[in-house]
């Protein structure tokens, strides 16, 4: 335990973060029709390359963000639109990128000041001369967005400012810059948003429910498929930092647990069960739903897929969409339970870390100079 003080999940900065995400997607909404314009004048010339390669880049939570969108947008723009860490490109650019081709850079941060951020750009602006820069981030004041704004193939796409979190976990951040890069290529998606802020309001209303779970519980899977996956991994990444390593969390997809993860299952695990909406996919979620039910060595719960037993949170408000859109909104089940895992653990939500050993903005990161002794392809 990180404190022995009492702390309430409701008068924590991050509950309120968690709350306040269907007003932030509202006005992330008007913004982007504000500046619709301007944004498919820097757009459309460069999806008008067939061979345009988009990399989504982010460090941890921001990371989580292309994980799900690059599953959406591969399929609907059909292109090649990959998922590539700030840290990868950091540590390894060129096994990371490969041959780069032409490159639109689309960067996440929160406070973009991770010193990966603008590490990151600079690096691959170095292996792809005449890459372009689209930067979402939640600090219009940060290194990042300092970097790119008024820059030359460069187009900075601020969210609004209450999403700039203070509390030491993305909440809001994380499912605004998603819904805001799902918007910026898909406009049409724009349609879904007011489901999106039905389901939240709808998880809102079962927080009580939700922190039920975290009674007795030890250690916690998530498990999803196709953008559900990045989802899944985003979900366990919460638990883990609120609860500062104190509650064990894990994540996969349902056809690859059983290849060995399955082993962590146990009387005080819990999984959560992320259902598609796609009805193929959906059939392997009722399996894993099935088989651990039967083996009775945990508790399983269905998130956002069909009401199967009493356990499961069907969300209806999302019928129709697709599951990147559905993650949106989705990840606030996670938020709470990890919220309520944290505070029956004694931590202190908003700084579950007091001693420093780990930072709601990376610290202690030396940038090298990618080109001094690299080996060279």
């Amino acid at each position: 335990m990180t404190t022995s003080a009492p702390v309430r999940a409701d008068e924590t900065a991050t509950h309120r973060e968690i709350l306040q995400q269907p007003d932030s997607w509202q006005r992330l909404v008007a913004s982007l029709d504000d500046r619709r314009a301007e944004l498919d004048a820097f757009l459309q010339p460069l999806l008008a390359d067939p061979e345009l390669r988009i990399v989504l880049t982010g460090a941890g939570t921001s990371a989580f963000v292309g994980d799900i969108a690059s599953v959406d947008l591969r399929r609907h723009l059909g292109r090649r639109v990959e998922s590539i860490a700030t840290t990868d490109v950091v540590a390894d650019p060129h096994g990371s990128l490969g041959d780069p081709g032409r490159v639109l850079l689309v960067s996440f941060a929160r406070s973009g000041n991770s010193p990966e951020s603008v590490a990151a750009t600079r690096v691959v602006d170095d292996v792809a001369p005449g890459t372009h820069h689209l930067v979402v981030t939640c600090d219009s004041a940060g290194a990042l967005a300092r970097e790119h704004r008024g820059k030359e193939g460069s187009f900075v796409l601020e969210m609004p400012s209450e999403t700039n979190d203070t509390g030491f976990a993305m909440t809001s951040s994380f499912s605004t810059m998603l819904l805001a890069v799902l918007l910026a290529f898909r406009p049409e998606l724009v349609a879904g948003t007011g489901a999106l802020v039905a389901a939240a309001r709808t998880i809102a209303g079962l927080e009580a429910r939700i922190a039920s779970l975290a009674e007795g519980t030890e250690r916690v899977v998530y498990l999803g498929s196709g953008a559900l996956q990045g989802l899944a991994r985003e979900s366990a990444l919460k638990l883990l930092e609120l609860t500062a390593g104190g509650v064990v969390s894990f994540f996969d997809t349902p056809l690859g647990f059983r290849h060995g993860p399955k082993a962590v299952a146990g009387a005080h695990t819990l999984v959560v069960v992320y259902g598609s909406a796609d009805p193929y996919t959906a059939r392997y979620d009722a399996d894993i739903l099935r088989e651990l039910r039967a083996d009775g060595a945990v508790r399983v719960v269905s998130v956002g897929g069909e009401a199967d037993d009493e356990r499961s949170f069907p969300l209806d408000d999302l019928a129709g969409l697709d599951d990147a859109l559905r993650s949106v909104a989705l990840v606030g089940f996670a938020q709470l339970l990890a919220l309520a895992t944290s505070v029956a653990h004694g931590c202190t939500p908003d700084n579950p870390f007091p001693g420093g050993t780990v930072n709601r903005v990376v610290q202690g990161v030396t940038i090298h100079d990618h080109r001094e002794g690299a080996a060279r392809p």
